[in-house]
Parts: C-alpha cells; structure tokens; sequence
C-alpha cells in the first residue's frame, strides 16, 4: 500500500508542475516526504549509531543544521533572486576573476583534506605499528620465558640422578655448559639473571669436592656438598660466557660468579647483595648504581688479598690472588660499600677508577702500580 501512495505523490508531484498547480505540488511532496522519511529513519537508525560515534553525530547533524541554516538566510535576503537577474552593469570578467579564485581555493582546500587524510592514516599506520611491536614484545618475553624453563628442566635431568642427586659425567657436564652458552647468547638481561640465580642456588656454578677416584660429588653431612675452592670441579663453568654482555638492572642476590670472566660486562643497577665475585675478572666492567651490600671481593685477610694473575694459584687462607680484578671498573653510585670494600677497590682498580668510588681514596695507596700487577688485567684481555 505505500508503493501506491508513494506512486500517487510522484504523480500529483508531475501533474502540479506541469499545470503549474502550486497547491497540488505541495500536496504531492508532503505525499512522499510523510511516507518516505520514517522508512529511510527506521532502517538507518540502528547503523548510524554503530557506524558514527556520539560525537560524529552530533557534528553530521550541526553540519546539516548550518547548510540549511545559510541557504535560508540567503534566500531571505534575495541571493538567489539576484544571481537570477543580474543587471546589465554586471562585470563578468570580475565575476570570471572571482570564479578563477574560487576555483584555486576549492582546489587549495582539497589538498588540504588529501593532506589531513594522509596524516590521519599515518597516524593510524603508526598506532597499529607500535602495538604491533607491543604485542611482538610480549611474545617475546613469553617464548624466552617458556625457553629457560625448558633449560631448567633439561639441566636437572642431566645432571641428576633418579634419587635426585648429583650424577654429573664429563659428558653431561660438557653438555650442560654447551646448553648454558648457547642460551645465555640468545637471550636478554632479565633472563641471562634468571639463569645465573638458578644454577647459583642450585650450586651447579660453585667448585665441589669430588671423590678422586669416582668423581662424584662428596656429601657433607648436613643435607649438602663440601666446596673445595681450590681442587673442586664445577658441573657448569661459566667461563667467558659473560664477557662484554648486558645485564644491567638485575637481581643477581647470592649468585656465585666466582672465577667467571666478565671484561666490559655491564652490571650498573645490579643487586648484588651477598653476590660472590672472588678471582671474577671485572676489567673495565661497569658496576654504576650497584649494591654491592655483603659482595665478596676476595678471601682472606685484606693486608694480604689481592687480584687473581693467570697461572698464579690463590691462597684462600691469606687472600693473596684470591680477590676480583677491578681494574679501571666504574664505581660511581655504588650502594652498600663497605670500609673494606672500598679498601681493597681503591687499592686494586686503578687511577681512573678511584675517582668514581663513593667516599674517595684518599691515603689509600695504589698496589696496583707494583711490578707484579703492571698490564695484569689486560693479559685477561688478550
């Protein structure tokens, strides 16, 4: 039925231009306007709002508001009536000029809109770029997470036995170093910092005292393994495994790190509180911002302790070649430094280094200038 009365307004709509019937035009388009706008509202308003947000809306409809708003006042005042009865006086070449203006600012304001929507589409590229690369982070960190849970579980079953204790061969212990290298290459300085503390606490970086003819692990007693810093064998030595790497900004509590060698390795921030650095080579290393609260430096007594020298054995019971290299290492902010600490870094680090520790060196001599130590920590280098 609304087909037939919209065909009804069509045609009063003719017939009233065609005779020039003011009154059945007028009839004919309120006809067509009453029956075709609730149609046109009732099947837009439900996609509207999902398409357009509250404040798209409201700008549509002012927008409309002001186009009907200016075509009204200029229609009051006889605009249009005049463009269709222009005098004779008219200058057409000054209306031409005007159109040509015209013409170059519509074209002005259409570079303007290409230029907006292009800034607004490298504006939307660039926001799904950065979430792109969030959500890449993210599964990052979650494949490295699940990667050195699996080190964890493929070292335990190595190097343990069915009743859970020690069992390590040469084998198992070339192995287990050659995983340990590998991962610690390939991940960042949080996980490098998980791998540490774990095979700390697990003992597996500590030297222990070994039965001379069956190798295994030597039991102390008291529900753990005798250390034998001097003849005791590590299942996994870290070596070089540190040397120049980042592991800025990381909880390194407890970690024994003995022996390993760190040249340029970048501690700053680090919490190395009751961490074990005795014979590690700190060359150049960076401990800015560290708390080294309770780090063991050396062994010893601290007249006598000084830094390892290659193919010198250390005497754990005096300290001497027993204690970290820290030559040239930076020690500016440093928290937690003891007296003695900061004793045997002033003694030991350097001309450049003394100037970074917190409290000074003054009246405290410079060993490392002895013969004996000259170029030292640069062999380590090599």
């Amino acid at each position: 039925m609304t087909i037939w009365f919209n065909l009804l307004g069509i045609i009063a709509i003719g017939c009233g231009l065609w005779s020039k019937n003011v009154g059945l035009t007028v009839a004919g388009c309120a006809i067509s306007l009453g029956l075709s706008v609730p149609i046109l509202y009732q099947g837009s308003r439900h996609r509207l709002p999902k398409s357009l947000s509250s404040d798209q809306q409201l700008r549509l409809v002012t927008a409309i508001t002001l186009l009907v708003a200016i075509v009204s006042l200029l229609k009051i005042c006889g605009f249009f009536n005049y463009l269709s009865t222009p005098s004779p006086s008219t200058d057409w070449n000054t209306i031409g000029a005007l159109g040509l203006w015209g013409g170059a600012l519509g074209q002005m304001a259409i570079a303007t809109i290409a230029a907006y929507v292009s800034w607004r589409q490298y504006i939307v590229s660039r926001d799904l770029t950065i979430e792109q690369n969030r959500l890449n982070h993210q599964q990052n960190i979650l494949t490295q997470q699940q990667t050195v849970d699996n080190y964890f579980q493929g070292i335990s079953d190595l190097v343990l036995d069915d009743d859970g204790f020690l069992e390590d061969w040469p084998q198992e212990r070339a192995f287990a170093v050659g995983r340990t290298a590998a991962l610690l290459g390939s991940i960042n300085a949080e996980g490098k910092a998980r791998v540490i503390r774990f095979l700390s606490r697990s003992h597996l970086l500590t030297p222990l005292q070994r039965d001379l003819r069956l190798g295994k692990v030597v039991l102390n007693g008291n529900g753990g393994y005798d250390e034998d810093r001097i003849c005791g064998v590590r299942v996994i030595d870290l070596g070089g495994m540190l040397a120049g790497t980042d592991i800025s900004a990381s909880d390194l509590r407890w970690s024994d790190l003995s022996d390993a060698n760190a040249i340029r390795t970048n501690l700053s921030g680090c919490n190395l509180i009751g961490a074990n650095l005795s014979r590690t080579i700190l060359y150049q290393a960076n401990l800015s911002g560290a708390d080294i609260k309770g780090t063991r430096f050396f062994y010893g007594n601290l007249e006598h302790a000084s830094p390892r020298i290659p193919d010198r054995s250390p005497d754990y019971m005096t300290g001497e070649f027993s204690g970290a290299v820290v030559e040239d290492v930076d020690f500016t902010n440093v928290r937690g430094m003891s007296v003695e600490q900061r004793q045997y870094c002033c003694r030991w680090c350097g001309e450049a280094a003394r100037q970074t520790i917190p409290g000074g060196c003054a009246g405290i001599a410079d060993r490392l200038l002895l013969p004996e130590y000259v170029g030292s920590a640069r062999a380590f280098d090599d």
